[in-house]
């Protein structure tokens, strides 16, 4: 069990990094006029969003591999688990919403401002301070 959840832990950290990074490298898109530096931005942000879309698969079956561990048939009592899945469903939506933000700027298509972006730059923040109370506190 310790590997699954070491193995946990080193996804998840590694798929949050691209999570807080790919929103930042929007709020320099928004705010870039120059193509050459927004066609080097692009490249990145594609790049960063493909790396961490393959991260995120084996941090949630991993997640739900190490629950299933611990718990076994119990998992249904575990409602502090619940709750943390639940945050994590929002994280694959961010993640997701990440990837439609991406497209409209490929396509030219972003309406939004880079101050925008700067606040959703922050959401997962809180939506990883939430998993980790959960994890750690397990307050029901």
């Amino acid at each position: 069990m310790l590997w699954v959840k070491a193995l946990h832990i080193f996804f998840v950290m590694s798929w949050m990094a691209g999570v807080f990074y790919l929103p930042r490298i929007f709020v320099n898109l928004a705010m870039e006029h120059d193509i050459a530096t927004r066609e080097r931005l692009l490249l990145m942000a594609r790049k960063l969003y493909r790396f961490m879309s393959i991260l995120s698969g084996p941090a949630v079956l991993l997640g739900v591999w190490l629950a299933w561990l611990q718990y076994g048939p119990a998992v249904a009592k575990a409602h502090w688990l619940h709750a943390k899945f639940a945050v994590v469903v929002l994280l694959i939506g961010y993640h997701h919403a990440c990837g439609s933000l991406l497209a409209k700027f490929e396509n030219g298509a972003n309406k939004r401002s880079h101050k925008w972006f700067r606040v959703f730059n922050e959401v997962p923040v809180f939506m990883l301070l939430a998993v980790l109370i959960l994890v750690v506190v397990k307050p029901f």
